[in-house]
């Protein structure tokens, strides 16, 4: 946890920002693998830890923005589970470290709410993403599930997120801890990959070093050499030369920090001429497009600028033709660049994600309002402020399936040469990510550098 004075801090600004009612923070409990006593790594809710630092299940909490009380509901541990999972440290103890003085049994919460609505007072709460917390939203506050998103206090969204997008010193300072790890954990696998080797086995390794650092991995593990695949899980391949391997990979610290990294090298100690080419391209997109980070800089801006970057490029290998700018503003770039450029980043990997896309990366004055294929999948368009933590990660993918069905419907014949690419569809997938905070003038990279040359990465590879 971060002192008490952080947590005091914060939820003082947040009574600032919502004018009235009650502030309804459910965090999250065990969820079972298979039975009830068999449950996966526990981990808090986002916002939850952000106000409040205390990472246990079945807790929930309330601030009364009229008299400025705040509550925490929870248990203390019983016999039975200080038996089975050892003395902790107490509950109470854990409240006052984030600066909370009173705590109430976790079943009066029902009762207070009772109260409050009675009384025809507001309850804000965040939409839900865990099919519990629906649960408990309709026992509490006889909420349907199908209305709990609808009926999720919009002011309270929009407060959450202007204080988690912008980065505190303290937290920069974890997620440059997570971003280290992340890349141990990338060295790694560089080191240690060969031909032979199951993905399951670099994979493993890669988790191994996420736990060495005290947390565990921010989100399923992609490794792959199939990386035209976006988001791949499925690590049951053996790695041949020639090939090239996809690692997209990252850290959370223990107190919920994400780090988020993409690397893309060969399982021979050498690329290939075509891998070269088309890798530089990538990186190329990369450093080109990280220049431009600044505060007032639209996002969206940032991405179109990686698309064209990537099309001309393609156009020097011959896969693409015409206008850039016709090609980009059609959408034929998505043939090979079918994802944004990149997302918010902090105690989500895709930050506050849970809360509205529509409300992190956009704004009223910049709404996501396409459909269009590739355009449509990123994730942040708004204006970026001094303080935003986000990744950038521009890739190339040539999927066999995609090719097929557009060379069959003929599209954007005047952009896309089909003859060439059928050269490319067993290729694979190259992205190359890092991650930033944007600062008063500029960007700073987060964390040590990673290879990312063909050079470095060539000389990692032995």
């Amino acid at each position: 946890m971060f002192s008490k004075e952080t947590y005091i801090h914060r939820r003082k600004e947040l009574k600032n920002k919502v004018q009235e009612g009650i502030l309804l923070f459910p965090g999250n409990d065990e969820s079972p693998m298979n039975y009830a006593d068999n449950a996966y790594s526990f981990r808090q809710d986002s916002t939850f830890l952000y106000y409040f630092g205390i990472s246990m299940p079945k807790l929930a909490a309330v601030v009364d923005l009229d008299s400025g009380e705040e509550i925490l509901f929870g248990d203390e541990m019983t016999l039975d589970e200080i038996v089975w999972m050892g003395r902790q440290e107490t509950l109470k103890e854990k409240s006052l470290k984030a600066g909370m003085e009173q705590v109430l049994p976790l079943e009066s919460l029902h009762t207070f709410l009772q109260k409050i609505r009675h009384q025809k007072r507001s309850i804000h709460y965040l939409p839900p993403y865990r099919p519990e917390n629906v649960l408990r939203l309709l026992h509490l506050l006889g909420i349907e599930p199908a209305s709990c998103k609808e009926n999720a206090s919009l002011d309270f969204i929009k407060a959450v997120i202007s204080q988690r997008s912008i980065k505190s010193s303290e937290e920069i300072n974890e997620i440059e801890k997570a971003v280290n790890i992340t890349r141990e954990m990338h060295l790694t696998a560089m080191k240690v990959a060969a031909a032979g080797m199951s993905e399951n086995a670099i994979a493993a390794a890669i988790h191994a070093k996420a736990l060495d650092g005290g947390g565990n991995i921010a989100y399923p593990i992609i490794l792959t050499v199939h990386g035209e695949i976006l988001h791949n899980h499925h690590h049951e391949n053996i790695l041949k030369d020639g090939q090239l391997v996809l690692n997209d990979s990252g850290a959370e610290t223990a107190m919920g920090y994400a780090g988020d990294l993409t690397r893309t090298f060969p399982v021979s100690t050498r690329f290939t001429e075509a891998q070269k080419e088309v890798y530089n391209i990538v990186l190329n997109a990369l450093e080109s497009s990280t220049a431009l980070l600044k505060p007032g800089m639209r996002y969206l801006d940032v991405h179109l600028h990686a698309c064209k970057t990537l099309v001309n490029g393609l156009k020097e290998l011959g896969l693409m033709k015409g206008d850039t700018n016709e090609a980009v503003a059609a959408g034929a770039h998505a043939m090979f660049f079918q994802c944004g450029t990149g997302h918010m980043m902090g105690l989500d990997v895709h930050d506050m994600e849970d809360l509205g896309e529509e409300y992190v990366g956009y704004t009223d004055n910049l709404r996501k309002n396409t459909n269009q294929f590739g355009l449509k999948s990123l994730r942040l368009g708004r204006e970026l402020q001094s303080g935003f933590v986000l990744t950038v990660e521009p890739g190339i993918y040539f999927i066999p399936e995609l090719i097929d069905r557009w060379k069959a419907e003929g599209r954007f014949n005047e952009f896309i040469n089909y003859t060439k690419l059928e050269q490319y569809r067993n290729f694979g997938g190259i992205r190359i990510e890092d991650n930033y905070v944007i600062t008063d003038g500029s960007a700073q990279l987060l964390g040590k550098p990673l290879a990312k040359t063909i050079q470095e990465i060539e000389a990692l590879r032995g």
